[in-house]
């Protein structure tokens, strides 16, 4: 290292003084002020100049000296305009002739120091052609001036070699610890970047290293990958572990420290000067830049450099020497590594081969246990068939046993009636279909399946897809659809029997084509397990029918005994029943009361309910056609609640027109209110009383048995004060005596809310049904019916909703919000011609500005309103026939026709029709329904009837209904033109009759 050179030398003598004149007066005190300037001098440079200065004051000439520490390196010349070469030169020359035994010195120059170890200091004339110095009679510097000058330069040399040598050890120990750290490094668990990242720092320690890279050569591809690579300026770089051809590098710093094999260090001028051919610079221009080969058996593995942007002469021979001497520990470092992680991969790829050899023998080993397993299962639910539990059980049972192959949470099983027209469902467990009735086969996803004969495997996708098929009927299965569904048929030869299906309301649970061959196979095994258990049930069946021949017989054997028990109970019959209409009394209805609030007690799963019924009006009934009609008044409506329930329930009449039914088995509060509207729906069938038609009704009281009830006064108190607030609530109803049981039966205020939600939200949406042309089954036109999309139970239709809407007058709202969805929507279904057909409610017309509206909503919605036609009951043109044909004649005004529809099915007489102007009649469906049997003669009787009429008066012809092609075939005979039905297509949204 270079030690500072000050530029603070001494000043020369002034002008006109004589350097070379004597001073033996002032000798003393010059050179003991020489001395202490000696003294203060911390550095060579320091002393040099002043005994210079000193010599230059004394003799007026200039001199030069050249001096080192470390003979013959670091030899250096002072001032420093002096030729340093020549002084160099010079200097070796004079210590070269004092070492030698034999041979003088030059006269030129006078060695001052000379240790032999290194130290050495030379005066010499600063201008190498003045030859004066040592010659005779030449002036020669005091010698005291040179001892003094030569014992203080010794005494600096001394200490800068001693500190040069301390900083040489501080060095080599850097240098020692460097290597350890990187031993350490290339045996510790790093991994490669963090080691990499440890050696920059650990050359950064020994040098300038900001900008650094290590790359690998691959000599048997001519490509080299770069291990690590950081700079300041260049900070894209090369990626990191990818080879790249030298070809993208030639003529580069790398490419010849690769090429060449040798060290390259300097600027870029310098380094053309060291490498063979053209040097290119790539990436960042830099000032200075130092790259070592590693060099492992003669051949290159790859490079370390080192290089700076901010500084030129950054690096020296040292730091390059330093650098090749790191630079093969880091080879080293890194063959190690690489070994590591070669032989960690190893590992990893052994163990990698074990483990997927240890998954297949898992995968075997889970195959047996699952065949295995399936073995058991199939044994398990063929032995079922031979137990004699009853079927719940069998069901029950074959439903864990698929549970434990698959995810069978909803289950249900699926069997055809013996007439093969019914589907009744034995089986279901499901968490959103909670109950599965019997129903006539449709186009249920059920019935595809049994139809298909194919197993079905469904996602919410492919059930759509089968819907718009025409395969499905999405109103048929009750609840929403499943995201994920199951099915196979239950094959018996190759007769389907029934099936059996899983379902998943969960996303995260699915099904594929191995489960499906799962349950295919177990589906083998439960329909034999199926025709098993069915010919043990023939059998015991006749075994019964056996027994009860012997039964009858035993009976008839008994007959003489049991006529005096007749007596018996007649007696006992008398007491407990009503004289008037035969039915049990109060006291026999106390009776069974006080056993089934005892019963409850032993069971408190078995609770019961009472009705307390009064009949509406029947003081008017009494008053008006007197006693004796009312007595058959009271017979015909015990007769009718008789037939309104099951044993063992009780019918009692309790006094005058009440009445009373017991169901002893009425778990939930909803088994009394279907028995509550059973009852109102049959006592308001017309009765014949009198030769008068009467019309009745009731209101009815229940009280649910629990355990609160210890008499049966509290019961029947209860079952009062629910009746009193059934009539004093309008009559012709049912309340429970429970307020929140009541809620839960009948939730009519909760659907009344949700419809003036959808109202306000646009909660329903038009479904259209086509009109056609019988001949080529061309539609002329569509009929516009409502659908409401329910939050919570999906699609419904009007008969689920309408009702309550009525009740509550919310019917002309959902009206309004139908016919302007309806407007909207079917704009690209009659713009190549025909109409859409919308129904009205009676209610409409009691608005004398309904026509006003309506045309009204077809100019905000952009209809045609001659494309518009509204449909009418027979009953709403008897309400007010004047009104109605006021409102219709100005809607013919505006473009929109009327039609009759469901006609035949009211009270107006055919000749009635002339009075309305109306553009077509519709034939109700139960004239249409038995055409093309052989019981239609009656119905094609009526149907040419109103085909002869409308023709005659000019009106248009539809028959509804139309389900098949005899009955198409017999209308198109009669000469009717258009019809609609499910042959031609049923209800669906705009979007499926526009798309081609």
């Amino acid at each position: 290292m270079h030690e500072p050179q000050t530029d603070k030398q001494p000043a020369p003598p002034p002008a006109g003084e004589d350097a070379r004149a004597p001073a033996s007066t002032a000798v003393a005190p010059a050179q003991a002020a020489l001395a202490r300037e000696l003294l203060q001098a911390v550095s060579v440079e320091q002393a040099v100049h002043i005994l210079l200065a000193a010599l230059h004051a004394h003799d007026g000439r200039s001199y030069a000296l050249a001096c080192t520490s470390d003979w013959p390196h670091d030899v250096r010349c002072y001032p420093a305009a002096c030729d340093i070469q020549a002084c160099q030169a010079l200097a070796a020359q004079v210590i070269e002739a004092g070492r030698a035994a034999a041979g003088a010195p030059p006269p030129m120059a006078r060695v001052l120091c000379d240790d032999r170890d290194g130290m050495a200091v030379v005066l010499m004339p600063a201008d190498p052609g003045d030859a004066s110095l040592g010659q005779p009679g030449s002036a020669d510097p005091p010698a005291d001036l040179l001892e003094l000058g030569s014992r203080r330069l010794s005494e600096l040399l001394a200490t800068r070699r001693m500190r040069t040598s301390v900083e040489q050890l501080g060095r080599a120990e850097r240098l020692q610890h460097a290597l350890f750290a990187i031993a350490d490094m290339a045996g510790s668990n790093l991994d490669m970047p963090t080691m990499l990242q440890g050696l920059h720092d650990i050359v950064a320690g020994l040098m300038y290293a900001e900008n650094f890279y290590i790359t690998l050569y691959d000599a048997e591809h001519d490509s080299v990958r770069f291990l690590y690579f950081i700079d300041t300026v260049d900070t894209e770089g090369p990626r990191l572990n990818e080879d790249i051809p030298m070809a993208r590098l030639m003529y580069g710093g790398t490419w010849h420290l690769v090429k060449g094999g040798k060290p390259l260090m300097g600027p870029p001028e310098r380094l053309r000067e060291q490498v063979q051919g053209p040097l290119r610079l790539h990436g960042a221009a830099d000032l200075d830049w130092l790259g070592v080969p590693m060099i492992r058996d003669g051949q290159v593995i790859g490079t370390v450099v080192v290089q700076s942007y901010l500084h030129a002469d950054c690096f020296s021979d040292m730091d390059r020497a330093l650098l090749i001497f790191v630079g093969e520990h880091i080879l080293t470092a890194l063959e190690r590594k690489q070994g590591q992680e070669q032989l960690e991969r190893h590992v990893a790829e052994r163990t990698r081969q074990l483990a997927e050899a240890n998954a297949i023998l898992h995968t075997e080993v889970r195959e047996r246990e699952r065949s295995e397993k399936i073995q058991s299962i199939l044994y398990r639910i063929a032995g079922l068939a031979n137990l004699d539990d009853d079927s719940g059980h069998f069901y029950e049972q074959t439903h864990m046993a698929v549970g434990e192959l698959i995810n069978a949470e909803n289950f249900y099983i699926a069997l055809l009636s013996e007439d093969r027209r019914e589907l009744h469902f034995p089986y279901s467990v499901d968490a959103v279909d909670k109950a599965r009735p019997t129903r006539e086969l449709g186009r249920g996803v059920s019935e595809y399946v049994i139809r298909s004969g194919r197993p079905l495997l469904a996602d919410r996708v492919t059930t759509q897809r089968l819907i718009d098929q025409g395969e499905l009927d999405p109103a048929l299965d009750r609840g929403p659809l499943a995201r994920h569904w199951l099915g196979v048929p239950l094959l018996l030869g190759e007769q389907v029997m029934g099936m059996v299906a899983v379902q998943s309301h969960d996303e995260s649970v699915s099904y594929d084509e191995r489960d499906a061959e799962l349950l295919t196979f177990v589906s083998h095994q439960i329909a034999n397990s199926l025709q098993r258990r069915n010919a043990a049930a023939a059998l015991l069946q006749l075994n019964n029918e056996l027994e009860q021949r012997v039964q009858a017989r035993t009976r008839e054997l008994r007959e003489q005994i049991s006529v005096r028990e007749q007596v018996e109970a007649q007696l006992k019959h008398q007491v407990m029943h009503d004289p008037l209409t035969g039915l049990p009394n109060r006291l026999y209805l106390r009776d069974r009361l006080e056993r089934a609030i005892a019963g409850l007690r032993r069971n408190p799963q078995r609770r019961y309910a009472l009705l307390y019924l009064d009949i509406d009006r029947f003081k008017l009934f009494n008053d008006s056609l007197g006693h004796l009609a009312g007595d058959d008044v009271l017979r015909e409506v015990s007769r009718r609640l008789s037939h309104c329930i099951r044993e063992p329930d009780v019918v009692a009449r309790l006094s005058g027109d009440e009445f009373a039914i017991l169901l002893e088995d009425a778990p939930i509060p909803q088994t009394a209110c279907k028995v509550a509207q059973r009852v109102q729906e049959a006592l308001e069938q017309p009765m014949l009383v009198a030769g008068r038609e009467l019309q009745t009704s009731a209101s009815i009281g229940i009280a649910i048995g629990d355990m609160r009830y210890h008499t049966t006064d509290e019961l029947l108190h209860d079952a009062d004060v629910a009746l009193y607030r059934a009539k004093s609530g309008g009559r012709s109803r049912f309340v429970l005596f429970d307020e929140t049981l009541q809620l839960a039966a009948l939730d009519v205020l909760e659907v009344e809310r949700e419809l003036r939600t959808a109202i306000a939200h646009g909660g329903f949406e038009p479904y259209f049904q086509p009109l056609v042309r019988l001949s080529d089954g061309h539609p002329i036109g569509y009929e516009a019916l409502i659908r409401w999309h329910h939050p919570e139970r999906g699609l419904l239709g009007p008969d689920q909703f309408l009702p309550v809407a009525e009740e509550s007058g919310l019917i002309e709202a959902v009206d309004w919000a139908m016919y302007r969805a309806a407007c909207a929507a079917a704009v690209p279904l009659v713009r190549d011609g025909g109409f859409i057909t919308v129904n009205l409610s009676p209610r409409h017309f009691q608005n004398a500005e309904f026509d006003r509206q309506l045309l009204q909503l077809t100019t905000e919605t952009g209809f045609d309103p001659a494309r518009l036609r509204v449909e009418v009951t027979e009953g709403t043109l008897l309400g007010d026939p004047d009104a109605v044909v006021r409102i219709l004649e100005r809607l013919r005004a505006g473009g929109v026709e009327a039609a009759l529809d469901d006609f035949g099915t009211g009270y107006s007489s055919l000749g009635y029709v002339h009075r309305f102007p109306l553009k077509m009649i519709k034939i109700d469906r139960s004239f249409v329904e038995p055409l093309g049997s052989d019981s239609s003669h009656r119905s094609s009787a009526v149907v040419a009837a109103v085909l002869a009429l409308a023709h005659s008066l000019g009106l248009e012809v539809v028959a509804e209904g139309i389900e098949t092609t005899a009955q198409r075939d017999a209308l198109i005979a009669m000469g009717c033109v258009y019809g609609q039905g499910y042959l031609f297509g049923r209800p669906q949204p705009a979007g499926h009759w526009t798309t081609p």
